[in-house]
């Protein structure tokens, strides 16, 4: 297996046993996107003399004893909304095309420190607005398992990345479910944790409410690894939050009797498909043999979380990317008469048709005779979601529920109909609006061989809950590598043979 096969940890303990370098860990990632970039598109800017710069340094640093995560020489990669200093920042828009920052988002940093090498920035839904990469200015991002099927979105890059085994971890951000649903998609592991556990500095902000920056990784111990270093205070954000320090690593043990599970009765309605629904009982039967109790009830709120998500989301976003405006920096259209017809052009040139049908909405939700009947109204709507998903932690420890109502659909099926893509997000979008924890991990495939995910969602600050049960699950069975991930050693593998034979 290649080093870009092994889990982050698995790579970090080679390393730091010198069986292995950092450089050499790098440059096996760089020769993987090299190979795979053109089926699978999962990057916008790849940082190649800076990884290999960095992977001298941080080698000699873990040689001295200096950095001692055991993440530390693993290459990542970074989701295009995350500011990094000297690499370009695009958002996947025209508009960010040749935005290089001047720092770096607080989260990329603290890994950095850890000793992680960032690789480049991943493709996204423009301005994280979208569910499949295809709203990107860049072109979308293909499915490892199948590239004629999307990633998910909007961290389709960063998920698609770790699953074609181009990188070993990726950061991603969460808004409605941008981090679980290309995780489910892409058959890797994806966390968006409370609100306020990871620094937001530096994220280009989509929605401020509801956007949380998460670790991706291919099992649950390389995201509570990366969890361990992103989580913390920065009095950089004003929604940052002071936690009791822990361990969300050492949380991962097999013991989950007594475990509290419960499963959302009207998840399970015909809209979901078939196979996903089969794999909830599963992997339930399989937390009651580990000693947890599952049982169903119901949630009351299943009609009402798109609608306020998006009244809340669009409304944010209009507010957030008024500032793009061609004035301080990013693209400027070139021909204008007046500085009135310079903003229209710029935004209407820069911005992609979503970007440009929610700033709309927004605008509209927020306008002096709307504001009551819609944006108060979906406020007082998240407040009751909030208190309905309260109420259900108190008698649960984690709520098992779908990611997507199927598995990842074909490129395409959404165009023209941005509504089925907004419904597609029912069961992601609540965590958000509550700023709950919420995780996606793998547990099989469907009859199209493309991978099935699942989330827990827990109360407030109990990532280390939800950590533990996924991790009693993945001690059940074994990591699936995507078809993709796997092509390049089954050609080898082809190749070897065919000079035995010819010798």
């Amino acid at each position: 297996m290649s080093l870009m096969g092994l889990t982050a940890i698995e790579l970090g303990r080679k390393i730091k046993k010198k069986e292995v370098s950092a450089a050499e860990a790098v440059e096996e990632a760089l020769e993987a996107i090299e190979k795979k970039e053109t089926a699978i598109h999962s990057f916008l800017t790849v940082d190649k003399e800076g990884a290999r710069r960095r992977a001298e340094q941080v080698q000699r640093r873990i040689c001295k004893g200096e950095l001692t995560s055991p993440l530390a020489g693993v290459p990542m990669a970074v989701k295009d909304n995350l500011c990094t200093r000297g690499i370009r920042t695009t958002c996947a828009s025209r508009l960010l095309s040749d935005f290089v920052p001047t720092y770096t988002a607080e989260a990329v940093c603290r890994l950095e420190h850890a000793g992680v090498i960032v690789l480049g920035k991943t493709n996204m839904d423009e301005f994280a607005m979208g569910s499949t990469t295809e709203t990107s200015a860049f072109g979308a991002t293909k499915n490892p398992w199948d590239t004629k099927h999307v990633p998910g979105g909007s961290s389709g890059g960063s998920c698609a990345a770790v699953s074609a085994e181009e990188c070993s971890l990726a950061l991603g951000s969460d808004t409605g479910g941008s981090i679980r649903q290309p995780a489910s998609f892409c058959g890797v592991t994806g966390l968006k944790p409370t609100y306020g556990t990871v620094s937001r500095y530096g994220l280009i902000t989509y929605a401020s409410s509801l956007d949380q920056i998460g670790p991706i990784a291919r099992n649950v111990e390389d995201c509570a690894a990366m969890l361990d270093e992103i989580a913390s205070f920065d009095k950089k954000d004003a929604t940052s939050v002071k936690r009791q320090a822990c361990s969300f690593r050492e949380a991962l043990t097999e013991d989950i009797k007594g475990l509290r599970i419960g499963i959302p009765s009207n998840h399970l309605s015909e809209g979901l498909q078939k196979e996903i629904r089969q794999a909830i009982f599963a992997v339930s039967e399989t937390l009651k043999q580990q000693g947890a109790v599952v049982e169903e009830f119901h949630l009351d709120f299943m009609d009402y979380a798109v609608p306020a998500y998006y009244v809340i989301a669009c409304a944010e976003a209009s507010s957030n990317l008024a500032r793009f405006d061609g004035v301080k920096y990013g693209y400027r259209t070139k021909e204008y008469a007046n500085l009135e017809e310079m903003y229209k052009k710029t935004r209407s040139e820069g911005f992609g048709s979503e970007a440009k049908r929610r700033i709309l909405l927004g605008s509209f939700v927020l306008s002096s005779g709307y504001y009551e009947e819609y944006y108060k109204k979906a406020l007082r709507t998240r407040a009751w979601i909030k208190q309905k998903l309260d109420q259900a932690l108190e008698r649960y420890d984690a709520i098992l529920a779908p990611v997507a109502p199927t598995t990842a659909p074909k490129l395409g099926v959404f165009e023209g109909n941005p509504l089925k893509m907004y419904q597609s997000d029912i069961y992601t979008v609540a965590a958000n609006l509550a700023g709950l924890p919420a995780i996606s991990f793998p547990c099989g495939t469907d009859c199209n061989g493309l991978p099935i995910g699942l989330q827990l969602i827990g109360g407030c600050f109990r990532e280390q809950e939800l950590l533990k049960a996924v991790y009693a699950f993945e001690c059940t069975r074994n990591y699936q590598r995507s078809p993709f991930a796997m092509e390049g050693e089954r050609t080898e593998k082809c190749h070897r043979r065919e000079y035995e034979q010819s010798i």
